[in-house]
């Protein structure tokens, strides 16, 4: 039976909880540079806060079915959701140290991934539910997600100018909690959401064997895997970006956090826009081209313009710029995602490849802030613009990306039933995709920009 409803609802929890991570994305920086005063320390809060993000996606794959994908939802966002609120509560009171800062956010990003990853892998079978194309459904995703974080980034900015950044982080806190409402009522009885039936008791062995049969999946199809290193360095990168280079640029250079905040909401709508396109007129356009393009264009130019500017209309420009293309990438590899993995491994798979992209972003911001502080700002946004740069010529040299432009639909020699019988099989469903050189995709949350924008930084949801 036809419903828009269920799909509405992911749609509206994720717009509500990327709104709040805009305000923790521009609230937390800026209370750690309050309270410590050093760049250094804040990259710290980034790091404890990126190391569990990696370490639940690393291994919650095999829960979220059993457990299921609506109670992981909700649970995560609540207990997200209440480690922020200790933040100001504590400091409020005179209580908070240091260490607390580091271990509360630590929280949030061990929680993060796998609500992420529960909603994400919802979308296919929502899609069909609301007969709507995946194509669009992948696009209105990330579209929904690229207009929340612009709206909540410009709002940050002010409040944080306004009221404080304590205040951002209860409003974040409220985010959370909405978004937990929305899934517990939106999503009763949906099957996909539900815990699985007949799945037999997650014994050790069988934990063992559910989580090897993701990675196995994410390791044996080769543009998979180049998708995931490529995002791996470049998440890295934006983690840099979006927890100490752009906050200290701000703070030195730029006017505060207004400027910021004007940057980041730049950045979404213009993301927002190029999602929108891309949704409408991308199926006319093959793949690859339009994925190296939209990278080349997310990343280096943002680091060069503020290394060389201390005015924010240049780097206006070049951000814009940058999250229109910014706006094609999650919507490709959303697309391919969902066409190459089987509904029943997609929650395996996908918590491996946001676990893969996510390995790096523990040192971002923490070598980010060690580098502002020996070097200069100027020397690390150029160090990162080089590095970059050099990460996104991957889809241009190797041969693997060429299945970045494999059709989709019954003219692949349908890719999704033969993922099915691979998994099904002894040889594997990563295998049999690479034989026919169907294409892959990292995870939907991952975040491909210096700015900060998906899956990726500090903790997204």
């Amino acid at each position: 039976m036809r419903s828009r409803t269920p799909l509405a609802t992911v749609l509206a929890a994720n717009a509500i909880s990327i709104s709040g991570n805009s305000l923790t994305l521009i609230g937390v920086p800026w209370f750690a540079l309050e309270t410590t005063g050093s760049p250094g320390k804040a990259g710290f809060v980034a790091f404890c806060a990126a190391v569990p993000v990696v370490i639940s996606a690393l291994a919650g794959g095999p829960v979220i079915d059993r457990i299921g994908r609506r109670r992981v939802s909700v649970a995560s966002d609540l207990v997200c959701g209440l480690a922020l609120t200790a933040i100001p509560l504590l400091n409020q009171a005179g209580l908070l140290r240091f260490w607390m800062l580091c271990a509360l956010m630590a929280v949030t990003g061990l929680f993060h991934a796998p609500g992420e990853t529960a909603r994400h892998v919802l979308v296919p079978d929502l899609a069909r539910r609301a007969d709507t194309p995946l194509t669009r459904a992948a696009s209105l995703y990330d579209a929904v997600s690229r207009g929340a974080r612009m709206t909540g980034a410009a709002l940050a900015g002010l409040l944080v100018a306004l009221v404080g950044a304590d205040t951002v982080l209860y409003l974040d806190a409220a985010t959370f909690a909405v978004s937990a409402l929305l899934v517990l009522a939106g999503l009763r009885g949906i099957p996909s959401a539900e815990p699985q039936r007949d799945a037999p008791p997650l014994s050790l062995a069988g934990y063992r064997a559910d989580l090897r049969e993701g990675y196995a999946f994410l390791l044996r199809t080769r543009l998979l895997l180049g998708v995931n290193l490529m995002v791996m360095t470049t998440n890295g990168l934006a983690q840099s970006w979006s927890s100490v280079l752009l906050p200290v640029h701000a703070r030195e250079n730029l006017g505060g956090p207004s400027s910021l905040g004007l940057l980041v909401a730049v950045f979404g709508g213009c993301a927002l826009a190029g999602a929108l396109l891309y949704g409408a007129f991308g199926h006319r356009f093959p793949r690859r081209p339009v994925f190296a393009v939209g990278f080349l264009l997310t990343g280096t130019p943002s680091y060069v313009v503020a290394a060389f500017t201390d005015t924010t209309p240049p780097l206006l420009v070049v951000i814009a710029l940058g999250g229109l293309g910014a706006g094609v990438l999650n919507p490709i590899l959303t697309t391919v995602f969902y066409e190459i993995v089987p509904e029943e491994l997609r929650s395996r798979v996908g918590s491996a490849s946001t676990a893969g992209v996510l390995l790096t972003t523990p040192l971002g911001g923490l070598a980010a802030g060690f580098l502002v502080e020996r070097a200069g700002l100027t020397t690390a946004l150029l160090t990162c613009a080089g590095a970059y740069f050099l990460a996104t010529l991957a889809p241009l040299i190797f041969p693997a990306w060429r299945g970045l432009d494999a059709p989709a639909g019954p003219g692949t020699g349908t890719r999704t039933e033969s993922a099915k019988a691979g998994a099904g099989s002894g040889m594997g469903a990563g295998a049999e995709a690479e034989a026919e050189g169907a294409a892959v995709s990292s995870s939907g949350p991952s975040t491909p920009g210096p700015a900060p924008a998906t899956g990726g930084t500090s903790p997204r949801r």
